[in-house]
């Protein structure tokens, strides 16, 4: 492994009275000790001599290097080598001369640099010997110090999630020198991960990661998060572990990759990761800082989520008070109605029956004081409603019209027919809401679906909608055949009521997984977060209650999606049938008192339909089941249409 030293002139500063050879001998005796690396080199760089501490730190024998030059200058030290070599032979010294350079196996190492030249008898340039002190654990040791200081003095200044993740991923990728830094958070409710922010050289890149969701089981994060180990890779082309998907998904290769886990006590709750490292290989002094730097962040980063929960939670909270008060307004507006009606038959009555009647007398005035009695029980019913988001639609409405029909059969009995009137009364509620002794039928949407829309143009050709249906032959459903022509007529209605003039309405029928899908898909003004969570579970109209008596049917905003869709939340509980809703708000008119002008021509913003489709709509969807044919023990009788 050693050689001999060259005999230099540089033995002379050595022999103090003794022959070349002693010289030589104590020279190389004194190198070969020596804990720090030592080359001895020629003018031009070229290796004559490596000690064996060289070897041990950088990989490479003298026999590799004999008379070559070391490889181990990175690509971004060059042009401060070159100086530091010219100032070694003008000055004849270098000391503390702060580099980085690689090792054979292509880590980096930082290194402190002395140097001096030395000459022969006749003052003529022998040579250069150089000492390279391995700074790499005490220099990463104060700059991981540094920077944990910094982030910890830094973070309070970060109360937002994604603004100190942000922080966080800077500060790894400028200390670990990679091209990416990222946080993975795990999603406990889904089992997946996903990523909140990233920090990439390329911008765009980061940008496509944020957001990005896997399954916990997936990738060299999933096997990190399962193990609580950190995990190097490489090459992620020869790693059984790792996910491509996510290449695909953001447009990137990950070449290389250190993931450590984020321990909070005694769980895991997510991966903080450093990809494509910029120079050499990732190293166990990456893995302790990325590691202390996990163990730091750890704690604020789960205590900015949760703060962020409580945060949605509490705007969810006031979203539902808001519209608590806009329910409450809206029933208060209803209850007029019925109110109206008790003191119209109390009068009636008073005036038609005759002086000394008194069993009518009683009669009416018992049915007056069941029904005052029924307003005040509705409005402990409305109370509990807003207390319990759960609450049964179905429930709530049978009770609503209960009183309803005592309050109309009060008002009909006084007139001629009166005797005739709880039937009328009956076969009104039956008709808007149907039986549930209904006979069902085995109905084929795309055909039904088809039907109904021609039967229902003429309601709207007054509208300027572009109107595009996709009816592909699905399997039967079993449902009442006057329940799915209310289903239909519903969702179409409430469509075009919230579609502008030149707006597009697309009705498909499609087969699903579990069965026929029947959706409904507009580009209209789309419903904001805040009512989308109550639409389907509570008697909750998404417009002006007092504007849909000033318009007709199929007008713009002439009520929109109150009624109809409670009816088909009836339904659907009667049914068992799944409803779904997806919607975004319109850009341009974002909150609920921004107004639409209901035309795409008469639009500020919009310069074609193109861009009125583009900025906002609703797409309604109802998951039907499969028919399964007579089953064992079936009784009801069905038909085929």
């Amino acid at each position: 492994m050693t050689a001999t030293p060259p005999k230099t002139g540089l033995s002379t500063i050595c022999t103090d009275g003794l022959d070349e050879s002693r010289a030589e001998d104590r020279y190389r005796d004194i190198l070969e000790f020596l804990p720090d690396p030592v080359f001895v080199g020629n003018p031009d760089s070229t290796v004559t001599y490596l000690n064996p501490a060289f070897e041990k730190t950088f990989g490479w024998s003298l026999n590799d290097l004999e008379g070559r030059r070391i490889p181990f200058v990175p690509d971004s030290e060059l042009a401060a080598t070159r100086a530091g070599v010219k100032k070694l032979f003008t000055e004849n010294v270098l000391h503390d001369y702060e580099t980085r350079r690689l090792t054979r196996d292509g880590r980096i190492l930082d290194v402190l640099v002395d140097g001096a030249v030395f000459f022969d008898s006749r003052g003529g340039l022998v040579g250069q010997v150089v000492t390279l002190r391995d700074i790499t654990a005490r220099k990463r040791a104060e700059e991981t110090n540094q920077m944990l200081v910094r982030i910890a003095s830094a973070l309070y200044r970060f109360p937002q999630l994604e603004s100190m993740i942000e922080y966080i991923t800077g500060q790894v990728q400028e200390l670990v020198r990679v091209a990416g830094a990222m946080v993975i958070l795990v999603d406990e409710r889904t089992q997946e991960f996903y990523i909140p922010v990233a920090s990439y050289a390329d911008n765009r890149i980061g940008s496509r990661m944020k957001g990005i969701r896997f399954p916990v089981d997936k990738g060299v994060a999933g096997h990190v998060y399962r193990t609580g180990e950190p995990m190097i890779v490489h090459d992620t082309t020869k790693s059984a572990h790792f996910y491509d998907q996510v290449d695909r998904d953001a447009v990137y290769r990950h070449r290389n990759m250190l993931d450590v886990p984020m321990h909070l006590q005694d769980r895991v709750i997510g991966v903080l990761c450093a990809v494509n490292k910029q120079e050499g290989r990732f190293d166990q002094g990456d893995v302790d800082l990325l590691g202390a730097v996990a163990n730091l962040v750890a704690l604020p980063i789960e205590n900015a989520r949760i703060n962020e929960e409580l945060k949605r939670s509490y705007e969810n909270v006031r979203s539902l008070n808001r519209a608590k008060e806009q329910v409450i307004h809206h029933l208060a507006h209803e209850l007029k109605t019925p109110l109206s009606v008790l003191s119209a038959s109390l009068e009636i009555l008073v005036k038609r029956l005759p002086d000394g009647y008194d069993r009518l007398v009683d009669r009416g005035m018992e049915r007056m004081q069941r029904n005052l009695r029924r307003l005040l029980d509705m409005q402990y019913e409305i109370a509990d409603m807003l207390r319990d988001k759960n609450y049964s639609a179905h429930g709530m409405l049978s009770f609503l019209l209960a009183a309803s029909s005592d309050m109309l059969t009060a008002l009909i009995e006084s007139a001629p027919l009166g005797s005739k009137s709880p039937e009328v009364i009956q076969m009104t509620i039956d008709r808007e809401f149907g039986r549930a002794d209904d006979p069902c039928a085995e109905v084929v949407l795309n055909r039904m679906v088809a039907v109904c829309l021609e039967n229902l143009k003429p309601s709207f050709l007054h509208r300027r909608v572009r109107l595009k249906t996709r009816l592909e032959p699905v399997d039967p459903v079993l449902i009442p055949i006057e329940v799915m022509e209310k289903i239909v007529e519903g969702l179409v209605k409430n469509a075009i009521e919230n579609t502008p003039d030149q707006g597009r309405l697309t009705v498909m029928v499609k087969n699903g997984d579990a069965g026929p899908v029947f959706t409904v898909k507009d580009s209209g003004v789309g419903i904001t977060a805040e009512k989308q969570r109550l639409i389907f579970n509570h008697y909750f109209a998404t417009g002006d209650s007092m504007t849909y008596a000033s318009r007709r049917p199929y007008d713009f905003n002439a009520g929109g999606r109150g009624f109809d869709l409670l009816r088909i939340t009836i339904f659907a509980e009667r049914y068992g049938f799944e409803t779904r809703m997806r919607s975004r708000r319109c850009r341009f008119i974002p909150s609920d008192s921004d107004v639409c002008p209901g035309a795409i021509d008469r639009c500020a913003h919009c310069r074609s339909p193109a861009d009125c489709d583009a900025s906002g709509g609703t797409t309604m969807t109802i998951l039907f089941r499969r028919s399964a044919g007579r089953g064992e023990g079936q009784t009801m009788d069905c038909v085929q249409i």
